[in-house]
């Protein structure tokens, strides 16, 4: 009887185990698609900064 109930116990800390690694990847992805967000939104402030600036270069070099 004893192997069976350790057999039981062995799988049921297994699920546990591998339950928490669920969880703490599933808290690391979330957080890395909050990085990638604001990741994009920074590039996208930077691009639009840089295209302002090249209009306004070749708007002053027009007026040359």
């Amino acid at each position: 009887m004893f192997w069976p109930m350790f057999a039981v116990a062995a799988g049921f800390l297994g699920l546990a185990v591998l339950g928490v690694f669920a969880v703490r990847v599933f808290v690391e992805a979330r957080r890395l698609g909050v990085q990638v967000s604001e990741s994009a939104r920074r590039i996208n402030r930077a691009a639009e900064d840089l295209e302002r600036a090249a209009v306004r270069t070749a708007r002053s070099v027009e007026s040359l």
